[in-house]
């Protein structure tokens, strides 16, 4: 029995996405959404059993978004495809939720190694936290690159973003709509060979990730 629909935003991950799926535990549904793949990301994901979502827009939060309209359990989870976080953490994130204790738990990531997490991402991340902490008194320590909560919910929350500012308009809208946010450390280890972060990979794409988070700061 499904009990949670586990979104998963890719563009040409189609190296990483064995490893991950494999690692998914049971009663919980991968939702791969292909956002422009030229790997065959798509055809790799529907191999392993997944269900596969196509979103043309380009941008996490149009991906993500898809992902989650396409859902259709109770709850649902968002990771990266990359191989960079293991879907097996997401049971207590999901266990929170489902229990009462959160209205959404979310990961902060625990690099495994040195050179996981380059010094110019962890920056912008921590910009980013400490303006959101000024204004809304928000306490989690990431953005929430793994998240669960009841999927309902989050369409009700109504977030716009549909690039880079997504998860930073996710985490300020739900501590304006007063919602009970829990953080767990979750294992932040070395992407798949042949794939590429499209943020943390280069300092350019950190400066235009920047530019999002910018963009939905309250």
């Amino acid at each position: 029995m499904t009990t949670c629909d586990l979104v998963v935003p890719c563009r040409d991950e189609a190296a990483a996405l064995p490893g991950v799926l494999a690692l998914v535990p049971e009663g919980i549904r991968v939702v791969v959404v292909d956002n422009g793949s030229s790997d065959g990301t798509a055809e790799v994901a529907r191999s392993l059993g997944a269900r596969v979502v196509h979103e043309p827009t380009p941008g996490y939060g149009a991906a993500v978004h898809a992902g989650v309209e396409a859902a259709d359990a109770e709850f649902v989870g968002v990771m990266d495809g990359d191989a960079s976080m293991d879907p097996r953490e997401i049971l207590p994130l999901l266990e929170e939720v489902r229990s009462g204790v959160a209205t959404m738990a979310v990961g902060r990531r625990r690099p495994t190694q040195r050179g996981v997490w380059p010094w110019h991402a962890r920056a912008g991340n921590a910009l980013v936290l400490a303006w959101l902490r000024r204004r809304t008194g928000l306490g989690v320590h990431d953005i929430a690159p793994m998240r669960v909560c009841r999927r309902q919910d989050l369409l009700d929350l109504g977030v716009v973003d549909r690039r880079f500012g997504y998860p930073v308009e996710l985490l300020a809208r739900a501590q304006q709509a007063g919602w009970t946010i829990t953080e767990h450390d979750i294992r932040y280890s070395p992407r798949a060979e042949g794939t590429r972060s499209k943020v943390s990979g280069s300092v350019s794409g950190t400066v235009r990730a920047a530019r999002d988070f910018a963009r939905v700061l309250p």
